[in-house]
């Protein structure tokens, strides 16, 4: 991620066409990694922080042995760092990891290693956002090295009862700001590497950014969870967009403190480019989905979503979201509840009678 110099450029092209580099290989092999959630002890932070860094090192050795290297390796949106909802600002802001930092530099020799592109995500922390918990997904390239990094693009708001809101900054929270810094391709960020066009997320039910990944020229996009999720909801990204998808959620977590073990665990999954399931987890314990990708045949027959956009820009012009964004520039809440103690009148629609 770069400072933008033209904010208002966007990588598209829009004539079936979409940007792409030269691939190294016809076909490739991808492996999602279903692995345990283990949130680290506060009090204990170097030590827990660096057994979860080597348990993910033994799965990525785990994942490569077992039917061969792979080139591409996805993890979810917490292998590192685990998580608590009984963290605040302070505590989260300790146990998350700079990017670039000992943890990637660690996972960076794994790749180099099998000579493979690795995928996770984790709480981050970044000088030039002070105070900001940030939910980032690493991209690390086969030479060891990061190739990009991908914000989280928003937080679901409004679903999780009473007292209780997410406070980690997205896109959308500080999204002037961000374009500002960063320009507006990095929004909608799609990552061209010589196994293709990835493209990441941990957003659940928002079929338009999943669109809107297909619209620039994402090939597979690399979807994660925690707790759960709706499969038909991976399935039609891939349905409605004719693009690989791959879901990669947490196994059973027997030792995360204050959770039940098997909270909304197992599912991981690859999927095809008409909606076909091509690779589902056979458990809910910790295990390696994999499947494999023709992926230069694919891109030889493969067009961008055909949208006709002239019917519904209109309408889309005018949709007001029910929070606008921003709303984390001036503001960080310290925990979860102050972030619903913060965001319960922020809200922009009608509120329904009673």
């Amino acid at each position: 991620m770069t400072k933008a110099t033209e904010s208002e450029k966007i990588a598209a092209t829009f004539d079936g066409d979409y940007d792409k580099v030269e691939l190294v290989k016809p076909v490739i092999r991808m492996s999602v990694v279903q692995s345990c959630i283990r949130a680290v002890d506060v009090n204990r932070l170097h030590e827990t922080r660096q057994d979860n860094l080597n348990h993910m090192l033994e799965l990525i050795d785990a994942a490569n042995d077992w039917g061969g290297p792979k080139d591409l390796l996805v993890f979810h949106e917490f292998p590192l760092t685990g998580y608590s909802h009984k963290w605040n600002r302070q505590d989260v802001l300790k146990i998350a990891i700079e990017i670039p930092g000992e943890e990637t530099e660690a996972i960076g020799k794994k790749a180099k290693e099998y000579n493979s592109y690795i995928v996770f995500g984790s709480y981050a922390k970044d000088p030039e956002w002070p105070n900001h918990v940030l939910s980032i997904t690493t991209i690390l390239g086969p030479d060891g090295t990061i190739i990009d990094k991908h914000w989280k693009t928003r937080n679901i708001k409004h679903v999780f009862g009473p007292g209780f809101e997410l406070f980690t900054t997205t896109i959308y929270d500080v999204l002037d700001q961000y374009v500002e810094m960063y320009g507006w391709d990095a929004v909608i960020p799609v990552t061209r590497t010589p196994i293709g066009n990835i493209a990441t997320s941990s957003v659940q039910r928002e079929p338009e950014l999943f669109r809107a990944f297909a619209i620039k020229g994402a090939e597979i996009i690399l979807r994660t969870a925690t707790g759960g999720f709706m499969p038909i909801d991976v399935q039609a990204t891939s349905l409605y967009n004719s693009v690989y998808t791959a879901i990669v959620n947490n196994a059973v977590s027997p030792n995360n403190p204050g959770y039940l073990s098997d909270s909304g665990s197992g599912g991981s999954a690859i999927y095809g480019p008409r909606g076909e399931l091509l690779r589902e987890a056979n458990s809910v314990h910790e295990t390696a989905v994999t499947a494999t990708i023709p992926i230069a045949d694919f891109r030889r027959h493969h067009y961008p979503p055909s949208v006709h956009m002239e019917l519904y820009r209109p309408i889309f012009e005018q949709y007001v979201n029910r929070y606008p964004p921003n709303l984390f520039t001036s503001y960080q809440p310290e925990n979860t509840s102050d972030a619903f103690r913060y965001l319960s009148d922020k809200a922009v629609w009608n509120p329904r009678s009673q």
